[in-house]
């Protein structure tokens, strides 16, 4: 099935829409989840909680990107579940370190108070697309799909600390553009 009929699959309440999500996604949302998790098991009960949520979400979300909005999917469960499990410590997996990067970007506290999530994640999106293809690959590889850094940086023939270095800037870019759209909102 293609895409688009996975989705029509999934308005019609067809069950056969899970059975093709998993047989096309399964793979690639188990990645994602594992990169955050570092725990397989756990990996594949976010996987599973990703087709749930598929199913409650479409209908009345119509994704434009299928691969795209089940990545986010998994990639919210798995942090969710990453911090239900963690809470007050530090875990295995990607997610403490990315979570640690990020939160430099948004020093304060109030940043969600602030900027409704939706609105900061339009933001955010706005950003990525604004940077060179080289450099959007590496922010969304790491902090989107949780990809570890030397894995990241081998896809572009980076070193791990080249690539740091590449984030950091732009984790600085995007922490002025944070502080900018706060000023002027």
């Amino acid at each position: 099935m293609t895409d688009q009929q996975i989705i029509e699959a999934y308005w019609r309440r067809d069950e056969a829409a899970i059975r093709e999500t998993a047989a096309a996604y399964g793979s690639y949302c188990f990645t994602v989840a594992n990169n955050i998790l570092g725990d397989p098991r756990d990996a594949e009960e976010c996987v599973s909680d990703t087709w749930l949520g598929a199913w409650n979400s479409i209908p009345p979300q119509r994704p434009g990107r299928l691969g795209f909005f089940l990545a986010r999917l998994t990639r919210n469960l798995a942090i969710d579940r990453w911090r239900a499990k963690n809470a007050g410590k530090r875990g295995g997996g990607e997610a403490p370190l990315l979570l640690e990067e990020l939160a430099q970007c948004a020093a304060r506290e109030d940043v969600e108070s602030q900027l409704q999530a939706q609105e900061l994640g339009a933001l955010v999106n706005r950003f990525a697309a604004s940077l060179p293809e080289r450099d959007r690959g590496l922010f969304l590889r790491r902090y989107f799909y949780g990809e570890p850094l030397a894995k990241a940086a081998g896809r572009y023939g980076l070193t791990p600390h080249h690539a740091a270095v590449i984030l950091s800037r732009v984790r600085k870019k995007l922490a002025a553009c944070l502080e900018k759209e706060e000023l002027e909102g």
